[in-house]
This record gives C-alpha cells, sequence and structure tokens, in this order.
C-alpha cells in the first residue's frame, strides 16, 4: 500500500524513492510489526484476562505446567494482526506470493482461532477433533498449491532443489500439488507440536522466517541469484518483506511470551507462523533448507511419531513424554534451560542453512 504510495510520489519528490527499496521496505515492514505488537500487547493481555480466555492445562502432562492454568491465550491473534499490518503497508500487492502466504497464514490463524476458542468455551484442551483441523489446514493447503502450480510456466519451476548439489533438481510434475501441500501442512503442525513451552517456538519461528528472507531477497534478484546459484523467482523478492513483518511480529510478541509468559500464542498463533514459514519456503524454493533450518520443529514431530508407534506396536515408550521438550522437561531440565538450548540450536541449524546459499 505505502510502495504504491511511494512510487506515485516520488514522481514529485525524490525523496520518497528510499521507500521504493526492498531493504528499507522490508526494515519498516519489521519496524512496523514490533511496534505494533509492543503497542497493543499490554492491552490485549489485559482484555484476555478481563474476559477469562486463559490456558487449559492437560492432566496427563508434566506437572510443572499446572501453574500456567489460567494464563491468557490466542495471543497469537497480536502476531497475526502485526504481520498482517507489516505486510499490507510494505509489500509489493501486486504480487501473486504475497497474497498467497499473507492468505495461508492468515487463513491457519483462523482455524487456530476455532481450536482455541473450542478449548475455552468447552473448557476441553483438546478443542478442534483431529479430523476437522486437519481437514480445513489440507483445503488451504491444496488451494495454494493449485495456484502456485498455475503460475508455473516451465516444469523447472515445479523441481525440489537439492541444497549444496549445484544444478540437481528433482522434477516433481503432478506431484508438486501434493508435496506443497505436505510441507505447509506438515511445517504448521510441526510448530504447532513445538510450542509446549514459554518463548520455545516463537524465536526459532523468528530466525528461520528471517533466514527465509534472506534466501528471498537472493531469488528474486537476477544477479544475486545467479551469482550464488539458485533459481531466480520473480516477485519471491517480496518474501523479504513478509518475513521481515514475522520477525517483528515474533519478537514483539516475544517480549510477553519469554519465560514466565505472561500471554501464550494458542493454535491461533502457532498453525499461523508454520503454514506461513512453509509457504514462504515453497515459494522461494527451498524446502529442504526448511528442513534443516526448523530442524527443532522436525525433531519435536518426529519425537512424537516415534513414541506414538512405538507404544502401539510394544506397548513401551521411547520418551519420557512425547514431543521431546517434555522428555528433557521430565529429565530434570529446568524450562529456561530446555528453551535456550532449544534457540542455540535453532540458530547453529538457521547457520548451516544459510550456508547452502555459497556451498554448491
Amino acid at each position: 500500500m505505502l510502495y504504491l504510495a511511494a512510487e506515485f510520489l516520488t514522481r514529485f519528490v525524490s525523496g520518497f524513492n528510499l521507500f521504493t527499496y526492498i531493504t528499507m521496505r522490508a526494515i519498516m515492514s519489521a519496524l512496523t510489526a514490533l511496534i505494533l505488537s509492543l503497542m497493543l500487547g499490554p492491552g490485549l493481555i489485559r482484555r484476555l484476562t478481563e474476559k477469562k480466555i486463559g490456558q487449559t492445562v492437560r492432566n496427563d502432562g508434566p506437572g510443572s505446567h499446572l501453574p500456567k492454568a489460567g494464563t491468557p491465550t490466542m495471543g497469537g491473534t497480536l502476531i497475526l494482526l502485526a504481520i498482517a499490518a507489516g505486510t499490507l503497508l510494505w509489500a509489493d500487492l501486486r504480487s501473486h506470493y504475497v497474497w498467497v502466504v499473507l492468505g495461508v497464514t492468515l487463513a491457519y490463524g483462523l482455524i487456530g482461532f476455532v481450536d482455541d476458542y473450542r478449548k475455552l468455551t468447552r473448557r476441553d484442551p483438546k478443542g478442534l477433533s483431529a479430523r476437522a483441523k486437519f481437514s480445513g489446514q489440507l483445503l488451504v493447503a491444496l488451494a495454494a498449491a493449485g495456484y502456485l502450480y498455475a503460475l508455473a510456466d516451465r516444469p523447472q519451476e515445479t523441481a525440489l532443489l537439492v541444497p549444496y548439489l549445484k544444478n540437481i533438481a528433482i522434477p516433481l510434475g503432478g506431484f508438486y500439488i501434493a508435496f506443497v501441500t505436505l510441507v505447509i501442512v506438515g511445517t504448521s503442525n510441526a510448530v504447532n507440536l513445538t510450542d509446549g513451552l514459554d518463548g520455545l517456538a516463537t524465536m526459532p519461528a523468528v530466525l528461520v522466517g528471517g533466514a527465509l528472507g534472506v534466501f528471498a531477497y537472493a531469488a528474486g534478484n537476477v544477479i544475486y541469484s545467479r551469482y550464488l546459484g539458485i533459481p531466480y523467482v520473480a516477485g519471491a523478492g517480496e518474501m523479504l518483506v513478509f518475513c521481515a513483518a514475522l520477525a517483528g511480529a515474533g519478537l514483539g510478541f516475544l517480549w510477553f511470551n519469554a519465560y514466565p509468559a505472561q500471554v501464550f500464542m494458542g493454535d491461533v498463533g502457532a498453525l499461523a507462523l508454520g503454514g506461513a514459514l512453509g509457504a514462504v519456503a515453497v515459494v522461494v524454493r527451498q524446502e529442504l533448507v526448511l528442513v534443516i533450518m526448523g530442524g527443532i520443529f522436525v525433531a519435536e514431530t518426529v519425537s512424537v511419531m516415534i513414541q506414538v508407534a512405538s507404544f502401539k506396536l510394544t506397548g513401551k515408550r521411547v520418551f519420557r513424554m512425547a514431543p521431546l521438550h517434555h522428555h528433557f522437561e521430565l529429565k530434570g531440565w529446568a524450562e529456561p534451560k530446555v528453551i535456550v538450548r532449544f534457540w542455540i540450536i535453532t540458530v547453529i541449524l538457521v547457520l548451516v542453512g544459510l550456508s547452502s546459499l555459497k556451498i554448491r
């Protein structure tokens, strides 16, 4: 919105040209989302508290989580508002990719909102049925995948890139839609599973989102993409503005979500953040790099799969409790230690993922 205004005003005042540069718009997008989160956060927390919109703690969870009962939840609405504001104000809204990624984010946020609302109104920590939630996620992801497939002009645009290997891509053809759906739905649920401790999912989402923004900037620039040996994706640079908004919104929310949390993001935030990361990775064609950088999300998801499979097949549990962060809690790690160590691991994995820009 403001980008188009700046483009127009540049004809009369050259100084407005500054706001047409994508790097400046990314900075402004991040600042807009960050400041909005910090400004609206206290009021939102106060209102959630007044309305008694508090977290319901599962009886089968760690006992140390019982004091968290009643902590305001659904704070992810703040993240969604900040992301939407930063993106709509500073991105080039003529880009198809902006609307696809923002649409996935808001739609997944809506699914999470309904899930959270049912948990609160029914005082049932399970919320929406797994089938209903998955069906909603699947429909949104299929719609996004189908649209992206329709936008692709050449078979190469739907191939899966292999990081660290030069000019190696796996043709997906008709399987592209199924693959994209898997990436978006899988990432959304992985982030949701990770969101079990104060700030545990927030900071990794910020770090991975910021790194994907770097890939978006490179992929959207003909010169940089050619130099780095990655595919040029026309219009993908606008994902930098979106990722900047995501990072700013996440950091602003983390101010209130850091241990001990004043508010939880709920499914409205976790599902949306995961869907956003998956959608951006698909647009910039870095799905496998997302697996590397989001290794914490992958580990949390795999731990649940292993736990369920092991218990069904042998009647025994591999972990003391799943997802993985609960296992370490029950081993005696203090909650802040689990959180910070998972953050450190994410920093390392993000650096490994970014190295694929040069190592080929």
